[in-house]
């Protein structure tokens, strides 16, 4: 009768933590998708650029990249679901106060504390979902996880082409600020246990340190480029990487285990992929919905039906493409979905001004058919391949990746509208430029999707021996 009941709890917590990890796994990306769509609205209210526009997205990847790492090692120490919660607190706050931004800095400053909540959502989530889910089910937890994220990119270019039409771009942020308060109800109310792998290990402030500085200079050099200071910070934020693993290679608790890389073959390529194919696929959003907007005279509610088309394909997919990898190598599916990535890619290279718009829902229909097997067994490859005292690491790594592979996706882009559009408003006048930038993008894009599929193929026959 005891073991009855212990089962019984065991069943009411595994699906608390997916409802809070799934509700909070929504709330950021619903906010990107919805934000794309409402830049034409804050480029009109601010008076912004391209550059500044670009800036929207990128402070808050930059700032998410920085604390994502040393978050989830912290979270492995202090407890994962205490970081989580002052993750969707911060988020919280962040997003009332952007609703009062009085001119593109403020929006910008507030999009960073948005990134640093991201942060410690991010780098504890899966690490709690693989804490509660043991090996057999994982991948489907994680599927359902991801899914609420997609759900989440879908609903944003609807819901937000939607509000900001009819509202305004603030009310965006209005919309998300109850569903925010909703997720920490559910925290205090669901998630009771703490999950402490690596309590009274020191944190490795010095490596975090060189880390941040790393990550930023690097990412900021990479958002200036193809300027002389935009490579003094690139070539400063490489350098300091190479200290920062040099350096974690002598730290008894390092904030990054560097053994991690060298002697878990899953883990290194897997974690490569995910980089390369957030790397090649971020910026499409960014750059259709400047499409559909400017060179296709849509108003943000028909962009936003339109866009909807990638994200659902990626809702549907993912939970069977999860529960796959529960049964069969991960390693496989996830390498087929960025197959049909770059493919979809590839023909994303040759649209024109003239392109119709079912071309588009098709393309972004295919990307997203991809992204939805890629994710979900890639995440389940990654978390299923370390020990329980590195799973915030490894969550913190997940993370990472796909936050790293968004800032030098939208570096790119940054980069290429500064070549072909320059620091200008967009307009008619430099709608050509603007064509010929995002095929650029596309071109740079399909090469590296191509190149992921090869190191997410790596790591196949070590997948298959275990």
């Amino acid at each position: 009768m005891q073991e009855h009941f212990h089962k019984a709890d065991e069943i009411i917590l595994k699906r608390s933590v997916l409802i809070v990890t799934s509700f909070a796994a929504f709330l950021t990306p619903f906010l990107g998708s919805a934000i794309n769509l409402a830049l034409p609205a804050i480029a009109k209210d601010f008076n912004t650029n391209a550059i500044e526009l670009g800036w929207i997205a990128s402070s808050f990847i930059l700032s998410s990249v920085i604390f994502l790492l040393p978050f989830g090692r912290l979270s492995d120490i202090v407890g994962r679901k205490k970081i989580f919660t002052y993750g969707i607190s911060l988020f919280t706050l962040s997003t009332f106060l952007i609703i009062f931004s009085w001119n593109i800095e403020s929006l910008i400053i507030f999009r960073i504390f948005q990134g640093i909540s991201a942060a410690l959502i991010f780098g504890t989530s899966m690490a709690i979902l693989t804490s509660v889910f043991g090996p057999g089910e994982r991948g489907r937890a994680m599927g359902i996880n991801i899914t609420a994220v997609y759900t989440g990119l879908s609903g944003g270019p609807v819901i937000g082409g939607l509000l900001t039409q009819h509202f305004g771009w603030r009310s965006i942020f209005i919309f998300l600020v109850p569903i925010g308060l909703v997720s920490l109800y559910l925290i205090f109310k669901k998630m009771k246990p703490e999950w402490i792998e690596a309590k009274g290990e020191k944190f490795d402030w010095k490596g975090s340190a060189i880390y941040a500085v790393s990550m930023a200079s690097a990412m900021y050099g990479f958002s200036k480029l193809p300027s002389a200071q935009g490579w003094l910070f690139l070539g400063s934020g490489v350098l300091l990487g190479i200290l920062f693993l040099l350096f974690e290679k002598g730290v008894d608790n390092p904030v990054f285990d560097i053994r991690l890389i060298l002697r878990n073959r899953v883990f290194a390529f897997s974690g490569l992929a995910a980089l390369i194919h957030y790397s090649a696929t971020s910026a499409t959003g960014f750059f259709i919905s400047l499409y559909l907007q400017y060179l296709k005279g849509l108003d943000a509610r028909s962009a936003g039906f339109i866009m909807i088309s990638q994200p659902v394909m990626m809702a549907l997919l993912s939970p069977l493409a999860g529960k796959l990898s529960d049964r069969y190598n991960p390693g496989i599916i996830a390498s087929v979905g960025m197959g049909l990535t770059a493919a979809g890619l590839i023909m994303l290279c040759f649209i024109t001004a003239a392109s119709p718009v079912y071309l588009i829902i098709g393309l972004l229909a295919i990307m997203g058919t991809g992204f939805g097997l890629f994710s979900s067994p890639n995440s389940n490859a990654i978390m299923s391949s370390v020990e329980k005292r590195h799973l915030g690491v490894a969550s913190g790594v997940v993370g990472t990746m796909r936050m790293v592979g968004q800032m030098l996706s939208m570096g790119i882009a940054m980069m290429l509208l500064a070549v072909y559009v320059g620091k200008v408003a967009i307009t008619p006048i430099t709608y050509p430029g603007l064509i010929s930038g995002m095929r650029t993008g596309f071109i740079i894009f399909s090469f590296l999707c191509i190149l992921g599929i090869f190191a997410s193929l790596a790591r196949n026959d070590k997948l298959n021996n275990k």
